[in-house]
């Protein structure tokens, strides 16, 4: 009997509008009289969906979805939200793994949909919050699948609303924000761009309290109650949640062995060398200055930087140069056009594939192009052997020529070490000094 109640009480709520027996009075008699006609009372211990007659006041036997879909479009939130518990409910009650505990899912994810399209947006989470100097932005994008970094596991964008930041990506659930204890990773690259370079400095997990270096979980090395896992960037052990097994190049190999093979590390130093890879950070001379001797590639990106270096001064004085902006074939790796001896990660991973020395070496062609050929200005600015006084118009940046460090003049390379006197500029400018302080000082009484 509780059956027919809820039957009947259902059908009173969600009328048919073709049916001219909802009006008030006769009609309410009629369908309370139907509904003991058509529905037998169930037998003791029978689950109340084990006939397709008998369905429970879910709407589960009506398509919500069809046109024209009638009053449910009138539907409020508290009456979808009723519906989803007790479709829950439902799911609960059926049979496992049967076709209407299928359909039932089914239908509990069209009515979660159409909660969240007539939501009120009093209610919607807020499109930017700020927490740990991290900046959330809410997705909108409702196909994509990605997972948490803080429960590991899927969002469904359909159904869940989830936050990504804008400095290190970090992905989360709207649930997960309160519960994040990591600060954003683009503060620590913004006010410490720097690397570990020591190759895993391990200092052991007893250092460690046996705890996950990230959010302080009890590990342990048999994996109880957590694996133990070592980030070969930091040296440190952490739990499964903030170590994820991800592969990347480790900066210290690279420096210390040229060894690029990728390795695992936890999420957070994944992030961070994320962020750091295009960073000029590396001054190689000091960290290891043995490398050049081994590295031939790095030989000749070296001395085409040098190149490049000696080509700025003709760009930044000409104006045909300045107008083509001949400068901003360079603006991926900007620190090339202020100095020699910075490096970032991004630069020897293209050295290693060869393909920094390709294009390198076709801007380098580009601008002597422009020095030599195009521009009169430019040309006008060369130099001429002093020591022979013969051949072309030399240039500083030439393979076959020598620049005096003292005064910057040119001379072909063979002149400048077959001569053994000095630099003839810089010995006149000795002798104009010399005659300059050795010249008598007038006398004031004649």
């Amino acid at each position: 009997m509780e059956y027919d109640e809820k039957l009947a009480r259902f059908r009173q709520v969600h009328l048919n509008p073709f049916d001219k027996q909802h009006e008030r009075g006769a009609g309410e008699e009629a369908l309370d009289a139907r509904a003991g006609e058509a529905l037998p009372e169930l037998p003791p211990g029978e689950p109340e969906f084990r006939c397709p007659e008998r369905v429970m006041d879910l709407g589960l036997s009506e398509d919500h979805f069809a046109r024209p879909v009638g009053l449910f479009l009138a539907s409020d939130v508290q009456q979808l939200r009723q519906a989803i518990q007790e479709c829950k409910e439902a799911i609960l009650e059926l049979p496992e793994h049967s076709e209407k505990q299928k359909d039932a899912v089914v239908r509990l994810v069209h009515l979660r949909l159409k909660l969240q399209e007539l939501k009120d947006p009093n209610e919607d989470e807020p499109n930017i919050r700020v927490l740990l100097e991290h900046r959330f932005y809410k997705e909108k994008s409702k196909s994509v699948k990605q997972t948490c970094d803080k429960c590991n596991t899927i969002i469904w964008g359909l159904i869940q609303t989830w936050y990504t930041c804008t400095g290190c990506y970090y992905r989360c659930h709207s649930k997960c924000l309160n519960l994040i204890s990591k600060p954003c990773v683009r503060s620590k690259v913004s006010h410490q761009a720097e690397y570990e370079l020591s190759i895993c400095p391990e200092a052991g997990l007893d250092s460690q309290d046996y705890r996950c270096a990230e959010c302080r979980a009890p590990i342990s090395l048999r994996g109880v109650p957590s694996e133990a896992r070592q980030c070969d960037y930091t040296g440190q052990y952490y739990c499964s949640h903030c170590h994820w097994n991800d592969l990347a190049v480790i900066p210290a190999r690279v420096v210390h062995n040229w060894d690029f093979e990728p390795r695992k590390v936890s999420r957070g130093s994944m992030r961070y060398l994320s962020l750091m890879v295009s960073r000029p950070v590396l001054r190689l001379r000091e960290i290891n200055p043995l490398l050049f001797n081994y590295v031939e590639e790095l030989v000749e990106i070296r001395k085409l930087r040098q190149d490049i270096l000696l080509m700025k001064p003709y760009f930044i004085t000409c104006r045909e140069a300045m107008a083509a902006r001949l400068l901003l074939q360079l603006q991926d790796r900007q620190h090339f056009v202020e100095n020699d001896e910075m490096y970032s990660v991004q630069d020897l991973l293209d050295t290693h594939s060869g393909r920094l020395g390709c294009s390198l070496a076709e801007t380098h062609t580009l601008f002597a192009k422009h020095i030599k050929l195009d521009c009169e200005r430019c040309q006008a600015k060369g130099f001429v052997c002093e020591l022979c006084r013969e051949g072309d118009v030399l240039f500083p940046f030439d393979s076959h020529t020598s620049v005096c460090a003292d005064c910057s003049a040119v001379f072909h390379r063979d002149c400048y070490y077959d001569n053994s006197t000095t630099c003839p500029r810089c010995a006149r400018l000795t002798l104009r000094k010399q005659s300059l302080f050795q010249e008598p000082c007038p006398d004031v009484d004649a």
